[in-house]
């Protein structure tokens, strides 16, 4: 799957986090690295929930 070009916003927001990332020690890093993957399960989860909801496939609240 071809990725989309990043605008020039996005593409200064990686250099900045490049940048940020460089100057971390490696336990910093890793800190980072475990934060920002939870940040993406819970963003994956939103995704599915809102989509369920929006399909019409959650059961009815009761």
């Amino acid at each position: 799957m071809n990725q989309p070009q990043l605008s020039l916003e996005q593409q200064f927001n990686l250099r900045s986090f490049e940048t940020q990332v460089e100057k971390m020690s490696r336990e910093q890093a890793q800190e980072c690295l475990m934060k920002l993957y939870e940040q993406m399960i819970v963003r994956e989860a939103t995704y599915q929930n809102l989509l369920k909801h929006q399909w019409g496939l959650e059961p009815p609240a009761a």
